[in-house]
């Protein structure tokens, strides 16, 4: 397994270590409860250095990323971010990915961990034709998220930054605990927060200093709570090569107004399902369990677990488009009453 810039760290920390995307990660420090409910009420820290990032620039870049990427790149100011993914041929996703433009003809990409060589070999082909380069920063990058409502007023004692003036998507250099960083008002966990891009050899030392400002270490296992109670996507689970994202609640990210990779087929491919969040009267839904309306099998689960929040458990499932209520989810070889929720499932700021 690759290790992280902050693998002793960890280590030191008590976390309990796991792989995932080929790197050791811990899963959690103390409890996955008790690291979910700091990001929700203060704020809690993690480590994504795993994450891929991308440096794409050259006079054609803007026209290169329209083409690559569903969401509008044109709308992308200096120093702002968006959501965004990469449709491929058949108008599924190739990955779903953070975009933020550092100049005028420099962007950074950030991509899901499992994905790095796929995607970075996807767009180098689609690349071909436009006056653009594109290198691969990952392994020269550490990545940081600091989470929850009191984030900001953490990390403004630590840095030289005016955080009062940047607002969500912002994305900036300062300096934090005296060490250079590029921060981003964004994050996966559907409160306020921001990323800090690091150099590896610098990383450890800021995470341990906002750890000593306050922040709790939190592991993978909240980061995955966190990101279902905001109903966010998870690559692999509610996104994939066969997915198309105009049957998911993220249409909104395609802009059909523009040309795009895979466009005619995103458009030309029917939805024969649709994804909806569900919460369960009773027991703990998991990925892969059926869904049922009435009697009827119509559909799966792609993300389930606790919602510490609401205690209770919450699915994130693909159904039949027709399907209606009651739905049931087997859980255990037992049918578990589900009712309907809007996205996100808890109100979030």
């Amino acid at each position: 397994m690759k290790k992280t810039p902050l693998y002793q760290a960890h280590l030191r920390h008590g976390g309990r270590m796991v792989e995932f995307a080929g790197y050791a990660l811990p899963l959690q420090y103390t409890s996955i409860v008790e690291e979910h409910l700091a990001v929700r009420r203060a704020a809690g820290l993690f480590d994504v250095s795993h994450m891929g990032e991308f440096l794409i620039r050259g006079r054609e870049a803007l026209a290169f990323l329209q083409w690559a990427t569903a969401n509008d790149a044109a709308k992308l100011k200096v120093g702002r971010a968006q959501y965004s993914m990469l449709p491929n041929a058949r108008g599924g996703v190739v990955d779903d990915i953070y975009l933020y433009r550092l100049a005028e003809e420099e962007y950074l990409m950030v991509v899901n961990a499992a994905n790095i060589a796929k995607d970075f070999a996807h767009l180098k082909e689609l690349s071909r034709g436009f006056a653009v380069e594109l290198t691969d920063l990952s392994e020269e990058t550490a990545l940081l998220a600091l989470q929850g409502p009191k984030a900001a007023s953490l990390l403004q004692g630590l840095t030289d930054a005016d955080l009062s003036q940047r607002k969500k998507n912002d994305v900036f250099s300062a300096r934090v605990a005296g060490r250079p960083a590029r921060l981003a008002r964004t994050g996966y966990t559907g409160e306020d927060g921001f990323e800090l891009f690091l150099a590896p050899e610098d990383a450890e030392a800021v995470f341990e200093a906002l750890l000593e400002a306050g922040a709790t270490p939190a592991g993978l296992g909240a980061r995955d709570t966190l990101r279902l109670e905001a109903g966010f996507p998870l690559y692999g689970h509610e996104l994939t090569d066969d997915t198309n994202p105009l049957c998911t609640p993220w249409a909104w990210v395609v802009k059909k107004e523009k040309e795009f990779h895979g466009k005619e087929a995103m458009l030309a491919t029917p939805c024969a399902e649709k994804l909806v969040g569900l919460v369960l009267e009773v027991g703990i839904p998991r990925e892969g369990y059926r869904v049922y309306s009435g009697d009827r099998p119509v559909g799966r689960v792609t993300s389930g677990g606790y919602s510490p929040l609401l205690e209770k458990g919450i699915a994130l499932a693909y159904v039949e488009k027709e399907a209606q209520e009651p739905f049931f989810v087997e859980v255990r070889g037992r049918k578990a009453g589900a009712s309907l929720s809007p996205l996100p499932f808890v109100p979030l700021k």
